[in-house]
């Protein structure tokens, strides 16, 4: 009995079992931090009940609270999903059943796009790097930390183009960009 008490004191909590797992799928650290965010809210809605006991009724009783009673966003709602189903997945080692939540809306309006020359004008304002940076970003494409991390190097100006070394996803990729 106290073999059994030994390892079960030795075993990892859930939310230390979710980023280990998450960390070993090299999601990035915000999407660790918002899943475990996601997941203890999850666990607090149910009264501290753990989530092996729980299954696909509670899961949607969750996502029914998040869009009914709190108003979230869609995309905030498909965040909270996407890591419950991640925690059942992957490291509960459990398939949750088909959800059939109440869906919070999508916005309905078009976004609002500035014109060239309202973009100008915001540019026009920034100090000397931020516009470096902020045109680097509205006319190439680049991400705000892939435009942090960006070397004298990763710019080839004969060829036109931008070298992204671990963008997102750990991945490389190359942007064109015909005004270098």
């Amino acid at each position: 009995m106290e073999d059994f008490i030994k390892v079960y004191n030795n075993k990892p909590k859930l939310l230390d079992q979710l980023r280990k797992t998450l960390r070993l799928k090299h999601y990035s650290l915000k999407t660790e931090k918002s899943y475990v965010n996601w997941v203890r809210r999850f666990i607090l809605f149910h009264n501290k009940q753990h989530p092996q006991e729980m299954g696909t009724a509670d899961v949607q009783a969750f996502l029914n609270f998040l869009a009914v009673e709190l108003h979230v966003s869609a995309s905030t709602q498909n965040q909270a999903l996407n890591a419950l189903v991640f925690l059942y997945k992957h490291v509960l080692k459990k398939e949750l059943g088909v959800i059939d939540a109440i869906r919070a809306r999508r916005p309905k309006h078009l976004p609002v796009v500035l014109t060239r020359e309202e973009v100008q004008k915001v540019l026009f304002l920034l100090p000397e790097t931020q516009r470096l940076m902020a045109s680097l970003l509205y006319g190439s494409g680049l991400r705000l930390m892939e435009c942090h991390r960006l070397r004298v190097k990763d710019i080839d100006f004969s060829m036109k183009q931008i070298i992204v070394r671990d963008g997102k996803g750990f991945k490389d990729r190359v942007l064109y960009c015909l005004s270098l």
